[in-house]
């Protein structure tokens, strides 16, 4: 596995986790963003963050919506047990136990 697939499916496992905490299990790309690089430690673009908001979508983790410039993901019932570990999606780093 080369580092930058392993950066990109932690970072995706690190948007489903803020998303697990947040009220509704919802959150707009920017908030996403700021999360995860103060919690997490990943400075990404906000361009990576909707390109993986539409990955997890694709994937069925997420359900994500449009207004304006705004992308809203909200974290699906599969995407709740990928981030607490219940279930695998490759191309998502597994939590550690």
């Amino acid at each position: 596995m080369s580092f930058l697939t392993a950066v990109t499916e932690d970072r995706r496992l690190s948007l489903l986790l803020v998303l697990c905490e947040t009220p509704g299990y919802t959150a707009n790309a920017f908030l996403l963003r700021d999360a995860i690089d103060q919690i997490y430690g990943h400075s990404a673009s906000i361009d990576q963050v909707r390109t993986d908001i539409a990955w997890l979508a694709e994937q069925g983790l997420v359900t994500s919506r449009t207004t304006g410039d705004v992308v809203l993901a909200c974290a699906t019932p599969r995407g709740v047990d990928v981030a607490g570990g219940r279930a695998h999606v490759p191309g998502v780093k597994r939590p550690l136990p």
